[in-house]
């Protein structure tokens, strides 16, 4: 199941439209990059690693294209959007999906820390979104990676699941503040995904990453974590024209987690 089946790819979902996936290179993001290009989207991604772009890119194929870039750097930003514009002239689709995290437990949480992953999850992604937006024409979708610890409690993940549930709040008031414009805003809150992140940003082991999948697994009513393409399916499906009278939602694809 962590392999992409090409026999669900809807090879017209998206054919023409332009599409930005940010956090690209890995996990989810890659994921989300792939289907999309298989879906018929020119697909563009960001990262901030020069090497695993060009490697997702290989992965990818279908003419995408990488930027490397910070979203918490409005000055990347102005770039990225400057070489869509000036490439395509628009853009159909935003996967606001760059984001990090790691577990500190409250009582020693830093200021730097704080301010990293909310410099990161939330300002990056609200200036990825007001950026977006002059490129973006009436039929566009932005869908923005949340989580579920945005709504349920994990010990020492204090920070992110706050910056998760200012994403959940900020789609609302984005999706009224775009009233009349049919730019369709959308979050989606994974579950328990295993990627690289796991170990490159929360600093697992693999033995920690087995123990952390068991005690989800026997919480959640599939009793199995989910894979980075069945975030990715969802992803595409809001992004799509089949969700055109869906806005302001927070999807939740976490196996029943969150909701027993």
């Amino acid at each position: 199941m962590n392999t992409l089946d090409r026999t669900k790819i809807n090879a017209e979902r998206h054919a023409g439209k332009v599409a930005l996936v940010t956090g690209g290179s890995s996990g989810i993001g890659l994921a989300a990059a792939k289907r999309l290009a298989l879906e018929r989207a020119k697909v563009y991604i960001t990262g901030r690693r020069q090497g695993e772009l060009d490697a997702a890119i290989a992965e990818i194929g279908h003419h995408a294209t990488a930027i490397q870039g910070d979203i918490s750097k409005n000055a990347d930003l102005d770039r990225v959007f400057e070489i869509i514009g000036s490439a395509e002239g628009r853009l159909d689709i935003l996967l606001a999906n760059a984001g990090g995290g790691e577990f500190v437990p409250v009582g020693e949480i830093t200021e730097a820390q704080f301010h990293k992953y909310f410099d990161i999850n939330v300002k990056g992604t609200l200036f990825t979104v007001q950026k977006a937006l002059p490129l973006m024409r009436s039929g566009s979708s932005i869908v923005i990676t949340g989580s579920i610890a945005g709504i349920k409690a994990f010990p020492a993940f204090g920070v992110y699941a706050a910056t998760k549930a200012a994403l959940r709040s900020f789609v609302r008031t984005a999706s009224v503040d775009l009233k009349g414009r049919g730019i369709r805003v959308n979050i989606v809150a994974p579950g328990t995904v295993v990627t690289p992140a796991y170990k490159s940003e929360l600093g697992l082991s693999e033995e920690q990453i087995e123990q952390f999948v068991a005690q989800a697994s026997e919480v959640t009513p599939l009793g199995r974590p989910g894979t980075a393409d069945e975030i990715a399916s969802a992803m595409s499906f809001l992004a799509s024209d089949e969700a055109s009278y869906i806005t302001a939602i927070e999807l939740v694809v976490d196996g029943g987690q969150s909701q027993i």
